[in-house]
């Protein structure tokens, strides 16, 4: 339920010009001492009067507060506060003594003089025609600003959207908004289609505005990319627009043609990517696609930077130097690698694609090629450096990227300095990253990616790695052999039985302790009760893995009693319990919290997917510290939108990492997302302890559903389609 206040604005202690976050002293009425205000607010200056609606809370350091929903602005009509808010320095033009000087000259009517005869203001000694034309156009913006900002209240906007929108148009906002709300929902970042068409609907704009219609395409193609999609089929996109516009067929194929005609998607003729009927892509996904296809066509044809080498030595050489004996299909690989300009290594846990890889490195660092080795995520490639001793960075690092001006500095015109060029968790990389990757990879340098098919897709849009093995463009060496070490881990070996589709072994032979357990429990709470004792002191206890360090909780949902949301605000209260801390939004964190990264933060080279501790969080400056391993990273309290908790993740927030020990749940309610490889995945990330709590019936769903999630990407059959006859 919210509250009203009323005040004087007395001292403004804090102001984020980024998202007008305010803290503000507030002498309110009926009040005796001034209050504490806080919440989006756009720049108030002492003496305004404000009218809030909001909601009182008890902050555990700072004591009671009023935290701002919505407010306006009124003029106060106190000769004192007229004085307090001309003097501000909120109107360019005013300083303390000019105000004292109006306000002694009209009192409490000069607000009204400035607005209705400013001509007025000339009867004031040091106002001049230079300084009234300079106090005239302040006021206009001014009042510009306050009519946007009644405007966009009385048309249903919240706050802090409307200080968003403010700051990105300034006093053209209304006239913006007018002429086309839809421009809110690509133009500002956390407003999106429904929000603006709301807006647009309060603007009075019909459900039959064209205008309403093409932003609609866009956001439902934009929506499929967020599943995977690299383009929609025509018919399909067209009857999802009809069913979220409520208009016809015929109105989203004129919408669809003017949105391909100003150049915003691609429309594919039959028998192209779409193969059997018209394809729609996002301009970048067609240009990222196409380009992929280009450039490994361009690698294929390209001669080889890399000296011939005698691949029967180089072997015998390597296995003698790292005192090992390769697998078959380990030293097919490694012929591969010597003879290959473009090669795909994959395997499964125990199949040895890190020695591969190594094996590989010190080959080719035995006759001098300049190597570069890179992954997704900063954890693999961490990972990938302690495996190997090599340095091995982050994609997004490796090319560059410079986020002021939002694109990657490695490019065609500045290329990567090297000859062979190793990509680790492949299935990982998007179409968009891997197009950036290839067009800043020397055409005569080598290419190997090495990924295990059997995971779950990447994240953003697109199935590279499985569309690259799908085209037979390129040569794929399959790692098959399970080495002996490996065998002896049931984590290793249920792996592979998921992926055969066989159910896992549960039980670990001997008396000894195992590294996999399912435990069978078919009620979702006793399955929350399981998993906050194995995490707060079961397997501490048995296998002295720290709950809060080393065990990870990976689960199929974000909602439900075993989703993210309710796992993590669990597992917080007894991993992390004390008193204090900070809430945004659902979220609510305190120092010694793990929390993920849930966006790329460029500026700070920190992605999604990261995850770090908190180590302090200091209300008055208004930043909360991060370690991200053992990197201390400052975000400002207008940045925690990107942060969420991470005792428990989704599986595929978990791609690219590894952690000691895994607790997963499955419940028959996860079924819409019970598929193989998302077991798989989740299993495959434990390196010493797997531990699956659900019901057999959940497991053997997920295990049979081998039918992954279709994504509609051309890829396969553009690299196929030109290299047709060409003998690859």
């Amino acid at each position: 339920m919210t509250d009203d206040l009323q005040g004087q604005v007395e001292k403004v202690t804090y102001f984020n010009e980024a998202n007008g976050f305010t803290i503000a002293k507030v002498r309110a009425l009926g009040r005796p001492e001034p209050v504490t205000v806080v919440g989006p607010l756009l720049g108030p200056a002492p003496g305004e009067v404000l009218k809030m609606q909001g909601v009182w809370v008890l902050h555990p350091r700072f004591g009671e507060q009023f935290e701002v929903e919505t407010y306006q602005v009124v003029q106060p009509t106190t000769a004192e506060g007229v004085e307090k808010y001309l003097g501000s320095g909120l109107i360019k033009g005013f300083g303390p003594e000019m105000a004292r000087r109006i306000v002694a000259r009209f009192g409490a009517e000069a607000l009204e003089i400035i607005d209705r005869t400013p001509k007025r203001l000339r009867e004031v000694s040091g106002i001049g025609p230079k300084k009234l034309a300079m106090i005239e156009a302040a006021w206009q913006e001014q009042r510009q600003v306050r009519e946007v900002m009644l405007f966009l209240q009385a048309h249903g906007v919240s706050t802090a959207y409307a200080v968003r929108i403010l700051k990105a148009y300034g006093p053209r906002a209304m006239q913006v908004l007018k002429q086309n709300p839809y421009r809110l929902a690509a133009d500002i970042h956390g407003i999106g289609f429904v929000t603006a068409d709301r807006i647009a609907g309060k603007l009075g704009l019909s459900r039959q505005d064209p205008l309403r219609i093409e932003a609609g395409v866009q956001f439902v193609l934009d929506r499929l990319t967020e599943q995977g999609h690299v383009y929609y089929p025509q018919d399909q996109l067209i009857v999802a627009c009809e069913r979220l516009l409520q208009v016809s067929a015929v109105e989203v194929e004129a919408a669809l043609a003017k949105v391909a005609a100003r150049g915003q998607v691609v429309v594919e003729p039959p028998g192209g990517s779409g193969d059997g009927e018209p394809a729609v892509y996002p301009a970048v996904l067609h240009a990222a696609e196409s380009g992929v296809a280009d450039r490994l066509k361009t690698l294929l044809a390209s001669p080889r930077a890399i000296r011939p080498i005698d691949p029967g030595r180089a072997m015998a050489w390597v296995q003698e130097r790292l005192g090992l004996v390769l697998s078959p299909s380990q030293e097919k690989a490694v012929l591969a690698a010597a003879e290959q300009k473009v090669l795909v290594l994959t395997g499964g846990p125990g199949t040895g694609k890190t020695t591969l890889i190594l094996a590989i490195l010190r080959i080719f660092q035995r006759i001098g090629v300049p190597v570069l080795l890179a992954a997704p995520t900063g954890r693999a490639a961490k990972r990938m450096h302690e495996a190997t001793g090599f340095e091995a960075r982050t994609i997004h690092r490796l090319l560059a990227f410079n986020p002021h001006l939002g694109r990657f500095q490695k490019n065609e015109a500045d290329p990567l300095d090297c000859d062979l060029l190793i990509v680790d968790e492949a299935s990982m990389v998007d179409v968009t990253l891997m197009h950036n990757l290839l067009r800043a990879l020397p055409s005569e340098a080598t290419l190997i990616l090495v990924g295990d098919m059997s995971q779950l897709p990447s994240v953003g849009p697109g199935s590279v790695l499985g569309d690259v093995v799908a085209s037979g463009a390129v040569p794929v060496v399959r790692l098959t052999e399970i080495f002996r070490q490996a065998r002896q881990s049931l984590i290793v070996v249920n792996a592979h039985r998921i992926n055969e589709g066989q159910m896992p072994l549960m039980e670990p032979p001997g008396e000894e302790l195992g590294d996999f357990y399912f435990i069978d429990q078919d009620d979702p709470d006793q399955v929350l009760r399981i998993i906050i004792d194995l995490a707060r002191e079961r397997i501490e206890k048995r296998f002295g893995l720290s709950g809060l360090d080393e065990v990870q909780v990976l689960t199929p949902m974000h909602r439900g009693v075993v989703g993210t949301t309710n796992l993590n605000k669990q597992l917080q209260a007894v991993l992390n319990p004390g008193h204090g801390g900070l809430t945004r939004g659902e979220h609510f964190f305190r120092p010694g919290d793990k929390v993920m990264q849930i966006r790329n933060n460029y500026d700070k080279e920190i992605f999604n997917g990261d995850i770090g501790r908190i180590l302090r969080i200091d209300p008055e400056e208004r930043e909360m510290v991060v370690d991200f391993d053992d990197r201390a990273v400052t975000f400002d309290f207008s940045e925690l939108d990107q942060m969420v908790l991470s005792y428990a993740i989704s599986v595929h927030k978990s791609q690219g990492s590894e952690y000691p020990a895994v607790i997963l749940p499955l419940l028959p309610q996860h079924y819409l997302l019970l598929q193989r490889n998302l077991i798989y995945t989740a299993v495959t990330r434990a390196r010493k302890l797997a531990v699956l709590v659900g019901s057999k019936r959940a497991l053997a769903m997920g295990i049979r559903n081998n039918e992954t999630r279709l994504r509609y990407t051309g890829l396969a059959q553009r690299l196929r389609a030109g290299l047709t006859g060409a003998g690859a």
